[in-house]
């Protein structure tokens, strides 16, 4: 599950629930990416929140992928997609001109308010959480996941490629969750992993000034190395997630924690393994969802997305 918690304000140093799959993206292309479009997205925003404040809602741009008609003819299940990483909130800066995510990924704050609005509406019968992602930030899979449980309709969490790491968090909050053979779910862990640039810098003649007050005010800078004691203070909260992570799930999932201890080493498994081991309720995709809420609901499934 992968998903940041950040240390403080400044930190580049974060907790992540991202299963390793997600870092296939290339490093690379990112960095030089976010240094090309900086300064013209800054400049951009400004200019779409006066040319474009429609755009907007109170805290951020509405995302046209997650944007919902609740009140379309006919529609009785609200469906709620959690696609790409896994955050608590978006940034303007996510969006481009027109208001259309600029790259894959969901925000904690826009699932629970759709997951509250289906509650509300009387017409709307069951939800349906669409999960296909990696991972994400903590808070974020827990936020979803509390916003599930909560709900008094019929919930059901279907996995499509993948839920890992904070996306299966989120999930576990449904009442069901469905899978296909093919999925690939779990991945119960937590990594601050990143990457140390102080010997690279010190090749190239660079010199970190160290300035700053706390003595682990800048622990986790890529530019210097950890110390022995930065690493158990890192270590010490990287394992209080994981074990909440993992009463997370034996609680959303009633399962004993003891067994879900012993599948929290960070692995992802398929569909059928998951199922045996109690990770999710059923095979199927969203035809057998339909079936499942139909009879749950007592009529024909009509879903709006």
């Amino acid at each position: 599950m992968e998903q940041e918690i950040k240390i403080e304000n400044k930190k580049r140093f974060t907790f992540k629930l991202w299963d390793s799959k997600r870092d296939l993206r290339n490093l690379k292309f990112v960095v030089v990416s976010v240094i090309l479009i900086a300064s013209f997205i800054i400049i951009k925003d400004q200019i779409s929140w006066q040319l474009n404040p429609d755009l907007y809602t109170e805290n951020n741009l509405i995302d046209d992928s997650v944007n919902q008609d609740l009140g379309q003819d006919e529609c009785n299940v609200s469906g709620v997609n959690l696609h790409g990483d896994l955050w608590t909130y978006l940034s303007p800066a996510d969006y481009d001109y027109d208001g259309n995510l600029m790259y894959d990924e969901s925000s904690s704050e826009d699932l629970v308010y759709y997951i509250e609005q289906a509650e509300k509406e009387d017409s709307i019968k069951a939800i349906i959480l669409e999960v296909d992602s990696y991972g994400g930030y903590p808070v974020a899979g827990e936020e979803v996941a509390n916003a599930m449980r909560k709900a008094q309709k019929p919930t059901v969490a279907l996995i499509r490629s993948a839920g890992l790491s904070a996306a299966y968090y989120a999930a576990t909050g449904a009442d069901k969750i469905f899978a296909s053979v093919n999925s690939d779910v779990g991945s119960i862990g937590v990594t601050m992993s990143y990457l140390d640039s102080s010997i690279q810098n010190q090749k190239e003649g660079l010199t970190y000034n160290q300035l700053s007050a706390g003595k682990f005010k800048d622990s986790g800078d890529p530019d210097k190395k950890l110390s022995a004691e930065e690493i158990k203070l890192f270590m010490r909260d990287v394992n209080i997630i994981h074990q909440n992570f993992i009463k997370a799930v034996a609680e959303n999932r009633n399962l004993d924690i003891n067994k879900v201890r012993a599948l929290a080493d960070g692995s992802s498994m398929l569909g059928e393994m998951a199922l045996k081991n109690g990770l999710i309720d059923q095979i199927g995709g969203i035809d057998e969802v339909k079936e499942y809420l139909k009879e749950e609901i007592g009529e024909d499934v009509e879903i709006c997305w």
